[in-house]
């Protein structure tokens, strides 16, 4: 008994370990995905997609993975066509949800996006119901060390909008356009860049209590637990 009792505990944190690779590589995939839409397949010519290419190699996704994420995004699958739609609601508290998604059903992935809404408390809405509450921005989230008056020199001049300074990060925003072009002066200035996306941000964002909190993460958690589900974007502080 002492023996099963050892297997299960080891088959219960393999498990958990597994869940854990598959959430890193889902977020890999989902990156990759993102950089090859908002600036094509070449990582020669698209800064973002060869920084998620280097991060999906850092966490050991395998190369297969990396191409069928590339393929997928500009659709080269065989047999297989990809729609990009996106999906406006409001979850807990009436916070304000943007669901981005890539998918060969429309249908199958509408009915789990309202399901994830309906279950969580909160409501799909119609087209441009939210959509006004966000901006779409570049934006690169470096880490701050003894460089970072450089890295903020090199931000500006290529064309960024507004540098954030947080405790440990600084958040550099940049109009889509201009992404790439600031994310590389970044990139040569010699930051540690943590993220880059070009995605949408939030011109107003609401304060919740924390068990609201708890219940819009619980359905940020949901979406992003479908395969369809690229980006979720919300309003909450």
């Amino acid at each position: 008994m002492a023996g099963h009792n050892k297997w299960s505990k080891v088959k219960h944190i393999k498990a958990k370990e597994d869940a854990k690779k598959g959430k890193v590589f889902t977020k890999a995939v989902r990156d990759i995905m993102t950089a090859v839409r908002d600036g094509g397949p070449n990582p020669e010519t698209n800064a973002a997609l060869r920084l998620a290419i280097e991060r999906a190699k850092a966490v050991s996704m395998p190369q297969d993975n990396i191409k069928r994420a590339i393929d997928k995004a500009s659709g080269n699958l065989p047999g297989v066509k990809y729609e990009e739609v996106t999906y406006e609601g409001y979850g807990p508290g009436g916070v304000a949800i943007m669901v981005e998604c890539l998918t060969d059903n429309k249908n199958r992935t509408v009915a789990a996006v309202r399901h994830a809404f309906s279950k969580s408390g909160g409501s799909l809405g119609t087209s441009g119901s939210v959509a006004w509450m966000f901006d779409k921005k570049g934006v690169i989230s470096v880490e701050r060390d003894e460089n970072e008056e450089a890295v903020m020199e090199a931000a500006l001049e290529a064309g960024a909008n507004d540098i954030l300074e947080f405790d440990e990060v600084l958040v550099i925003e940049a109009d889509p356009s201009e992404f790439n072009q600031v994310l590389e002066a970044v990139e040569k200035a010699g930051a540690n860049i943590l993220e880059s996306n070009v995605g949408l941000v939030a011109n107003n964002e609401i304060d919740v209590d924390d068990a609201t909190a708890e219940k819009v993460e619980k359905l940020i958690d949901m979406l992003e637990e479908n395969d369809d589900v690229q980006n979720v974007y919300h309003n909450m502080k």
